[in-house]
């Protein structure tokens, strides 16, 4: 590629992965020009839509994000949705290059009989509820005393502890006033988490795990019969210091007498239970579960032993799954679009020319901010050594894509725009000591960017 001017790249979403390609872009001695585009109208996604509100630990990842924006080498526009208010076509007019990092925010199948019934849920749809994601309703139907949480990693945790943990102990943090009203209606008594393996094979964090036992008036109740450790499960503990803090944590809780248990709620956390159906006529009144055993090296199987719980709802945490994008190639069944370590491919193998991924849409929902790291690190190294390959734009300024979206009436929200939603949302929990209470509506959001308020 002649240097006569610098490289043009498109970020498409501005998670963590998306934020970190730019970043790691900019420093990899290029000259670069780059933007970075997303579909709401604040940045961080899932750092400040997926993560429960009572975690602030986590959500100072986005203080390290923010201070990647905030140097102004990289324009942000929020507020423009790809495939709607742009397409794959017109980013390759103004762009050499683009970068798909759009994440993975819908629910995970869990194919069994029931799973659809009213009463039974997601727990993506609930956690961008009670994170106040402005496309969701403003509503959730909390009626049910009993209910089951399916999963056996973090967000089963969080939906757990959210639906358990009483409601002012959720006033110190940023959750939004429509959550918090929700959760006073709460009737839940008892939440149960089911996981199909054992208590080795779990993914929870020790510290999430922890957090768990010392929220207040809520007991945290395991069960010794669903305790067994089989020689996969034995080298697990061995070897990891994780799972070692984990099995602790849990066999402790074993430990627990009857007369300890006095809180008004309880969690109740069952191993080798594997979900079989949702059961009910029209709306959730159970779940059956198989016993499992282990199998030596850590996996399960089934006995037949089967086990009807009295429950009105259903949370399913069983993983996160991508959505396909326009023009685009997508795996349904990884839930991914394909690629080579960051070259989006066609089904068939076929390079896409110029086009490439990073994050949960490029590897699926797991790892850790770490691996979101080394993940864009991978894909820039590859567009790097392509650049010399990639087609030129025929429309590189920087203002044709403005100019562009204008056409189409969309106005987008650029870092300016965000820090007076930042400051006014900071503003908004000041005088309740709270870091701040967040905007939901997409209208408000956008009303208070545009000093509408």
């Amino acid at each position: 590629m002649s240097t006569t001017r610098p490289l043009r790249v498109a970020i498409v979403g501005a998670g963590p992965a998306g934020v970190y390609a730019a970043d790691i872009l900019s420093k990899s001695g290029l000259e670069v020009g780059i933007d970075l585009f997303e579909r709401l109208p604040a940045p961080f996604g899932l750092v400040r839509y997926g993560v429960a509100p009572d975690h602030p630990r986590i959500k100072q990842i986005i203080v390290a994000l923010h201070k990647i924006l905030e140097r102004g080498d990289i324009r942000l526009l929020s507020n423009v949705d790809y495939g709607t208010d742009v397409t794959l076509t017109d980013l390759r007019r103004f762009y050499d290059a683009v970068i798909f990092s759009t994440g993975a925010i819908r629910d995970a199948d869990l194919p069994i009989p029931g799973i659809d019934l009213p009463g039974s849920y997601g727990a993506a749809d609930f956690v961008s509820w009670y994170d106040g994601h402005p496309d969701v309703p403003r509503t959730w139907p909390l009626e049910a005393k009993h209910v089951a949480v399916l999963g056996a990693g973090n967000v089963a945790l969080d939906v757990a502890r959210m639906l358990s943990k009483h409601p002012e102990n959720l006033l110190p943090t940023e959750i939004p006033d429509n959550v918090h009203q929700g959760l006073l209606a709460n009737p839940v008594t008892d939440v149960h988490l089911f996981a199909r393996r054992g208590p080795a094979q779990v993914k929870f964090s020790p510290l999430e795990l922890r957090e768990m036992g010392h929220v207040p008036d809520v007991d945290v109740i395991v069960y010794p019969e669903d305790f067994d450790f089989d020689e996969g499960s034995m080298a697990a503990i061995h070897s990891s210091n994780q799972t070692k803090q984990v099995v602790k944590t849990l066999t402790d809780w074993t430990l627990k007498e009857p007369e300890d248990l006095t809180a008004s709620r309880r969690i109740h956390l069952h191993f080798l239970h594997r979900p079989v159906a949702v059961l009910g006529p029209d709306h959730v009144t159970g779940l059956r579960t198989e016993r499992t055993v282990l199998t030596g090296d850590g996996s399960v199987t089934g006995t037949g032993q089967l086990h009807d719980w009295p429950v009105e709802a259903v949370y399913r945490a069983v993983g996160y799954f991508g959505s396909p994008l326009a023009d685009l190639p997508f795996d349904e069944i990884a839930g991914v679009i394909p690629n080579r370590e960051g070259r989006v491919v066609e089904a068939d193998g076929t390079p896409v020319p110029g086009v490439y991924t990073t994050g949960w849409i490029k590897r699926g929902p797991v790892g850790l901010i770490g691996h979101t790291k080394s993940d864009a690190a991978e894909t820039i190294k590859h567009l790097v050594s392509d650049v010399d390959a990639l087609e030129r734009a025929t429309e590189p300024d920087p203002a044709a894509v403005i100019a562009h979206l204008a056409a189409r009436g969309v106005e987008p929200v650029e870092w300016s725009g965000w820090m007076v939603l930042d400051t006014y949302e900071q503003a908004l929990g000041a005088p309740h000591g709270r870091e701040r209470i967040k905007v939901v509506p997409r209208e408000e959001m956008l009303a208070v960017i545009r000093r509408e308020t």
